[in-house]
């Protein structure tokens, strides 16, 4: 069974933004589109919403009209609408487990009673099995009457090709293969170049007489740099065609990984899937910072914890 690319709908112009997004995701990648609602009964969530329109009603429709809509813009693509019922991050999970990834808004308080779409994003990346791509919403795009999505007038039913690199950020403590191979894919698809980033936080004594020469520094993000090239060799192997760059760097990862997202197509970050304490997941914080300060969109990717020492 082809597996699809899942967008979350709540109405607001990052989920939009995020519709668009899974969109030509969808295309660049060769599957079916699946767009979801969740509908979760509350207390006085029968109060209406702008003009006469009810909540359940809103929930039937905008994905309805969003699917038209990208079905219009991209000829040819497979577009599905589901209206799940359920608490948002609970559904959004279930429906990610039977996706190639899940695509949210980041950002936004969406028009159904409780539904922030912020906190359901949090939630849903940190207990999903998949991996969740977190799309903001820029200026114009998304606002389209009706929960239309926004950006490029897609006539042709072309992806639109982003413009910059795949940014892909390891823990070389940790590299993990499924991060690794989601960056890998993201550019081999985009025909885009990657930027595998990894950041080093230099020793207390750097910068205090020991250390404080330019000879051990360089000889420092050397060690670093082979130990990058090692790591990707397996990768580069298996994805010959992508052009790929080690960027070792002195400072902190998310810092640098939100700084090279300014000119990116898409930003790839790992999350541990072992949470620290039974029924605890996290994010993270270098994902969690990526994912509130970067501009581009931010795929976070589970990613199964190293082996135990025998």
């Amino acid at each position: 069974m082809t597996v699809p690319v899942t967008v979350g709908l709540n109405g607001t112009p990052a989920s939009m933004a995020a519709a668009d997004w899974g969109a030509r995701e969808a295309v660049l990648r060769g599957l079916p589109l699946r767009l979801v609602s969740a509908w979760e009964w509350q207390p006085f969530s029968y109060a209406p919403l702008a003009g006469s329109e009810m909540p359940e009603q809103w929930s039937i429709r905008v994905p309805e009209e969003t699917a038209a809509e990208l079905r219009r813009r991209y000829p040819g693509l497979d577009v599905t609408a589901d209206r799940l019922t359920g608490p948002p991050p609970e559904v959004l999970c279930e429906a990610a487990k039977e996706s190639e990834l899940l695509a949210l808004g980041s950002t936004g308080l969406g028009p159904l009673a409780g539904f922030l779409l912020g906190s359901v994003a949090m939630a849903t990346v940190a207990h999903t099995e998949r991996p969740v791509v977190l799309v903001r919403a820029h200026e114009g795009e998304g606002e389209g009457e009706g929960g239309e999505a926004g950006g490029g007038d897609g006539d042709n039913g072309a992806p639109e090709a982003d413009d910059g690199a795949v940014v892909l950020g390891i823990d070389l403590s940790s590299p993990g293969d499924e991060t690794i191979r989601f960056g890998f894919a993201a550019a081999a698809v985009r025909s885009a170049p990657l930027r595998v980033i990894n950041g080093w936080n230099p020793p207390p004594y750097f910068g205090h007489g020991i250390g404080d020469d330019e000879g051990r520094r360089a000889e420092a993000i050397d060690r670093v740099a082979e130990s990058m090239r090692a790591a990707l060799a397996p990768w580069r192997e298996r994805y010959p065609a992508v052009e790929v760059a080690e960027e070792p760097g002195i400072g902190r990862p998310a810092r640098l990984l939100s700084e090279a997202g300014a000119g990116a197509g898409l930003v790839v970050v790992g999350r541990r899937a072992t949470p620290r304490r039974p029924g605890q997941p996290r994010i993270g914080h270098v994902a969690h910072a990526v994912l509130h300060h970067c501009p581009a969109p931010v795929a976070v990717v589970p990613q199964a914890p190293p082996p135990a020492a025998a």
